[in-house]
């Protein structure tokens, strides 16, 4: 079966049933992205399938198709992490780090459906995304960082 990861297309040897979190990490080499309950409970298997953001640990790779596929290990470029990468860093969320694979995709969702969300538009959104630490302070300061660092316009050509 064929997969398009992170923007490249991957062979994947599996039964269509196999979920995609195992697809990801056996079969692709991709582990950033964790199991937690496989009941899509906890969010920490959450990636982007066709720019929405999936629970893989129940989402069966029959179901993808030819639909691009997302990762955490497919948010940052060669230059650079993703903005909401650099604001998790900046603002120390992790403890364990368990789970903020599956924050941070959902938080990338979250600024692009709300770029400036409130404290309750982040809770709401990241409330299906649990963090057995209790970073929910750290998360939320996070999240705000990386709303503003997406706001700053990005200079272009010379200032003169």
């Amino acid at each position: 079966m064929k997969l398009v990861v992170n923007g490249k297309q991957v062979e994947v040897a599996v039964p269509p049933e196999t979920p995609l979190l195992w697809a990801l990490r056996e079969e692709v080499g991709l582990t950033g992205t964790k199991y937690g309950c496989g009941i899509a409970q906890c969010g920490a298997c959450t990636v982007h399938v066709d720019g929405k953001p999936k629970r893989s640990c129940v989402t069966p790779c029959g179901d993808v198709g030819d639909a691009p596929i997302i990762t955490i290990e497919g948010l940052a470029t060669a230059a650079e992490l993703h903005p909401v990468q650099r604001a998790w860093i900046e603002e120390n969320v992790p403890q364990c780090g368990y789970c903020q694979a599956g924050q941070i995709m959902t938080t990338v969702m979250l600024l692009k459906a709300k770029p400036q969300p409130t404290d309750e538009d982040i809770d709401a959104a990241l409330a299906a995304n649990l963090c057995r630490c209790g970073t929910y302070p750290r998360i939320r300061k996070a999240v705000h960082r990386a709303a503003e660092m997406l706001a700053k316009p990005v200079a272009t050509g010379d200032a003169k």
